[in-house]
């Protein structure tokens, strides 16, 4: 895709963030399995089916923008995906892989939230207010995920990870 103009940056980043929220679907279920927090399982949990919510956003988008809702592949949440399946393997204190699963999940938050940040300023630049709604809605959801692993951290697994 040649970057001709900022919607074909638009589409060429929804195509990025696409795919991994396709891959977080799969992801999210393996790390609940893995959580021994019972808080932790339940966070997880629930965070795959808000990102299956995000998967239909972003189809939405696309159509608002007539453009095919497909996927690129992207490196970077491989890579992120693979290094939590790492923590999930890891032995030893369940509170303290609890807090790696953590560290890993929110390396995702992070990355998500510098994608629909941007995502919701280059469609702002490009006045599409429709599309902006739909990455703001999500990107609000990115905050709030990222925000409750921080509690279940310092509330939870952290003060359990000390004790082990």
């Amino acid at each position: 895709m040649s970057l001709d103009n900022l919607k074909d940056l638009l589409v060429e980043q929804l195509q990025d963030v696409y795919y991994a929220e396709k891959q977080l679907v799969k992801a999210l279920p393996k790390m609940a399995k893995a959580a021994g927090s019972e808080e932790l399982r339940v966070a997880f949990t629930d965070h795959a089916t808000q990102t299956e919510e995000h998967v239909a956003r972003l189809e939405q988008v696309f159509e608002a923008l007539d453009t095919p809702a497909t996927a690129k592949k992207c490196p970077a949440i491989e890579g992120l995906i693979a290094e939590g399946t790492e923590m999930m393997k890891q032995e030893g204190a369940s509170a303290v892989r609890d807090a790696g699963l953590i560290a890993s999940a929110q390396r995702v938050e992070h990355y998500e939230i510098a994608a629909y940040g941007n995502l919701k300023v280059f469609a702002e630049a490009l006045g599409h207010d429709d599309v902006v709604d739909l990455l703001d809605a999500t990107l609000t959801d990115e905050h709030a995920a990222d925000e409750l692993l921080t509690e279940i951290s310092s509330s939870t697994v952290l003060p359990a990870a000390v004790a082990s």
